[in-house]
């Protein structure tokens, strides 16, 4: 029974596929410019597939 709650909480989740672990405290200005690249290329492909 148990099984069927924790997969019940695992729905609730939804996830982009990616596994990335990142810390805002450790990044750089590097780091700050890929992040917001990667977001515009999330929304364009986002976009493209509508």
């Amino acid at each position: 029974m148990a099984k069927k709650r924790d997969n019940k909480q695992n729905n609730d989740f939804v996830s982009d596929g990616r596994d990335i672990e990142f810390s805002q405290e450790l990044a750089d200005q590097d780091d700050l410019e890929a992040q917001e690249r990667a977001r515009e290329a999330d929304a364009r492909a986002k976009k493209g597939n509508k």
